[in-house]
């Protein structure tokens, strides 16, 4: 794919509709510096010197697409605490939809705390319970696609495995995207059984992919290329999930796309420094799918999320990418070649 192929498909881009379902969280970074090592216990004391506020879980993969498109919605679990507020104000910001988010009184909203210092992450604190959406609740959220599905072009499922995503969501959800011939994508969480049979693409990573297929876990091979046991967890999900496309993400070995009746194509990494992976695989799943709605072919689209996810990484925090930065950053590596 050259300089000019990449616009003509980003150009597609900002009239498109894309709806994000799935586990919302409110990110939080406390930056510092550590100076001394604790007189108490054998850790460091972080001075902080700032905070950060970021919409993350599901809510971080809407805010990857609101720098492409303009049309983005999100649904997930929201408390009616202070984080659930702060959240919602942040998503406001930026204009994405959460008027068909569930709003729940009893739902703590879920908070992911990272303390920086010196450019490493310290530690991670989460607050967080696992729940599942009510009967009611999974009923109205299939009514509120339902209505929006003529003017949708995608719908992504982001399962962070704190439970809003179940299977009759799911499915339902998929049901209706299917019947109206939209694009459904999917990133699935180990830890959480849902059937994503059906989906148009399924985006695990590589421990995900060999747990879901039955494949014995073994550490990856230099060249990713060559890995049998990659190819047959791949292709093994193929068939269990009935879906067109596998993208399987290798972290700094870069990308896997497996296709029904195709041979397995190798992205490798275009990431040349990296500094947090947090989101990564949030921007690799929104670019992908953004790639398939503006008409890139499948191996296009894997291209595209890949340069994505590389530039994320080499930010701190939870990252996005701008239509100039993944441009910039396009240009600069076909330089290189």
């Amino acid at each position: 794919m050259d300089l000019t192929r990449l616009e003509h498909i980003l150009d597609r881009a900002p009239s498109k509709r894309i709806t994000v379902i799935g586990d919302l969280m409110l990110d939080e970074f406390v930056w510092g510096k550590v100076g001394r090592i604790s007189p108490e216990a054998p850790v460091p004391v972080v001075e902080v010197t700032g905070e950060s506020f970021y919409p993350g879980g599901a809510a971080n993969v809407a805010r990857n697409l609101r720098e492409f498109i303009e049309g983005v919605a999100v649904i997930g679990m929201l408390g009616k605490d202070r984080s659930g507020r702060q959240l919602r104000e942040l998503l406001a910001a930026q204009s994405i939809d959460t008027s068909n988010a569930v709003e729940d009184q009893t739902w703590n909203t879920i908070v992911k705390t990272r303390i920086i210092a010196l450019h490493q992450q310290v530690v991670r604190v989460d607050r967080e319970k696992i729940a599942s959406p009510s009967t009611a609740q999974i009923a109205k959220v299939a009514a509120a696609v339902r209505n929006s599905i003529r003017e949708t072009d995608a719908i992504i499922f982001e399962d962070y495995g704190k439970g809003f995503l179940t299977t009759e969501l799911v499915s339902r959800i998929a049901h209706e995207a299917r019947a109206a011939g939209k694009i459904t994508a999917a990133d699935p969480n180990p830890r959480h059984s849902v059937d994503w049979r059906g989906i148009t693409v399924v985006k695990p990573n590589r421990a995900e992919a060999f747990l879901a297929s039955g494949v014995p876990w073994r550490e990856p091979d230099e060249a990713p290329e060559e890995d049998a046991d990659l190819r047959r967890a791949g292709e093994a999900l193929l068939k269990k999930w009935e879906t067109k496309y596998v993208l399987v993400t290798l972290g700094e070995h870069g990308m896997m796309l497996f296709q029904q009746d195709e041979s397995p194509h190798y992205i490798p990494t275009k990431a040349r420094q990296v500094f947090d992976v947090s989101g990564a695989g949030d921007t690799a799943i929104a670019l992908f799918t953004l790639g398939l709605v503006c008409e890139a072919t499948p191996i296009e689209a894997a291209e595209i999320a890949n340069y994505g996810s590389a530039v994320v990484v080499s930010k701190l925090g939870t990252a996005t990418v701008t239509r100039d930065e993944l441009v910039a950053s396009f240009r600069k590596d076909s330089k290189h070649d």
